[in-house]
């Protein structure tokens, strides 16, 4: 074997090994419960509220932040998990999909995404649903340019961006009959033209 061939293959003993990171116990609050995980500090809080806590809502998409299937509410704002390392979220409130089960304003967007057929294949939607109900908690008059604002971070595959903001929309106008004690109108007939059978 030719000398430099020989020296190549002799690992180099004067570099630091690299040490895998220790793991720790850390506790977030998720869906208004304490949860304890154990794992690294660096590890996504997506693969824990998958992996570890069984909530299975908040979806993997493209793992660097930027299609919003597995955004979840931090502190009550829209943020993608996929990227959020676990010691950022430590000491903070996390709402997932599941956590929004019982809030109104979630159940009048699930009747208008039904009523408007806005989702497609639906693994985008869990995502697209928490950041409009954050939207519809604090503003409950958006016109469309501020309903595509809130959502420009939620990519959908299958190209129903227009019922996704009709149904916003209707679910606006229900949340706003409900706050004002009035009946909330019907969505039988989207009023935009998309048929719905």
């Amino acid at each position: 074997m030719p000398h430099g061939q020989e020296e190549k293959s002799r690992p180099d003993w004067t570099r630091p090994r690299a040490v895998p990171e220790p793991e720790a116990v850390f506790r977030l609050q998720v869906n208004g419960n304490l949860r304890e995980v154990t794992c690294r500090r660096d590890t996504p809080v997506l693969y824990l509220l998958r992996n570890d806590l069984g909530l299975t809502g908040s979806r993997f998409g493209c793992g660097l932040g930027q299609c919003g299937a597995c955004m979840v509410l931090l502190d009550g704002h829209p943020t993608p998990s996929c990227d959020l390392p676990v010691w950022a979220a430590e000491g903070h409130e996390v709402v997932t999909i599941e956590g929004l089960s019982g809030d109104p304003v979630m159940q009048a967007l699930q009747e208008a995404f039904i009523c408007r057929q806005a989702a497609q294949c639906g693994y985008c939607m869990s995502g697209v649903l928490v950041s409009a109900c954050a939207l519809l908690r604090s503003e409950d008059e958006p016109d469309r340019a501020s309903i595509a604002e809130a959502l420009d971070r939620n990519l959908c595959r299958c190209g129903s961006h227009g019922r996704v903001l009709g149904a916003v929309e209707d679910a606006a106008r229900t949340v706003r009959a409900h706050r004002s004690g009035q009946q909330p109108p019907s969505h039988d007939h989207p009023s935009d033209g998309t048929r719905t059978g």
